[in-house]
């Protein structure tokens, strides 16, 4: 789950919680988009679940507050992608 020892900057405001929050975020679509492609990766966000994230899709489990890099493991681990998408 995301927390603020996990997302909170040096001096843990709520800004710099939020930013930290939307980079990380903003950084897992940009890999989903190069790992599936343009016309696919929100779907597959949408529809796919995984059992890397105990049945749910990417998109539950983002918005059940999982951490972006932990789900994009789970991502990665699922469709067995290359080295390079780590």
């Amino acid at each position: 789950m995301v927390n603020a020892a996990t997302v909170g900057g040096a001096r843990g405001s709520s800004t710099a919680r939020w930013h930290t929050v939307r980079v990380r975020l903003t950084e897992f679509w940009e890999r989903m988009e190069e790992a599936l492609g343009a016309g696919y990766y929100r779907s597959w966000a949408q529809d796919h679940v995984l059992p890397e994230l105990g049945g749910r899709t990417v998109n539950q489990a983002l918005s059940q507050g999982e951490d972006a890099k932990a789900v994009w493991l789970a991502v990665f681990a699922n469709l067995g992608l290359p080295a390079k998408y780590r």
